[in-house]
């Protein structure tokens, strides 16, 4: 039998498996009130033997090494402080003033103001060449215009109205060669 196997037999329940020693050592002390509050408080009297002592908030490091401290004496005079923060300060601004210069005041002109508006000219409204009826003629547009060119578009049966409903692509050979008007191309 290994020491290992041993360890781990002589261990209480519920302790790591190499504290067993210190398990043993506060056996005494596990009596002394219930489990949970030991657990969460601890064991009293194991780090110091006076229970009304108070706990520092200086850490062993925290007390041998502090934060070295200069000389309390001024290095620089009064008036050479005043004097580098002066030069510190116009320097800075004529950096400034050098990295960001301000923009020249631009005339506010319109483009129709700058472009369009020649001297002497005046706008005259042609004579319209036919009657319009917005209401019943049909829009002119880069489609109503090209739709010979326009991909997808089944036959145009008149040149006005290009894009009406046209069911000669879907409809049935049966009925199309019943109705001879179908043929027939109207202009």
């Amino acid at each position: 039998m290994s020491s290992s196997e041993v360890n781990v037999e002589n261990r209480p329940v519920g302790s790591l498996l190499h504290n067993w020693v210190e398990e043993r050592a506060t056996a005494l002390l596990d009596n002394t009130g219930p489990k949970s509050h030991i657990n969460r408080n601890g064991h009293m009297g194991i780090l110091t033997v006076d229970l009304t002592s108070k706990i520092h908030g200086v850490s062993t490091v925290k007390a041998a090494f502090t934060t070295p401290t200069g000389p309390q004496v001024r290095h620089k005079g009064l008036r050479a402080e005043l004097l580098e923060k002066c030069l510190i300060k116009t320097i800075s601004e004529q950096i400034q003033a050098d990295l960001n210069p301000e923009l020249p005041v631009q005339e506010l002109c319109s483009v129709t103001r700058a472009d369009y508006a020649a001297e002497g000219f005046k706008s005259v409204r042609s004579a319209p060449s036919m009657d319009h009826d917005y209401k019943t003629n049909q829009a002119i547009t880069f489609w109503s215009e090209n739709y010979q060119k326009v991909q997808g578009v089944t036959g145009v049966g008149t040149p006005d109205g290009p894009f009406k409903k046209n069911a000669t692509f879907s409809t049935p050979i049966s009925e199309r060669l019943l109705n001879p008007m179908d043929f027939t191309h109207e202009n």
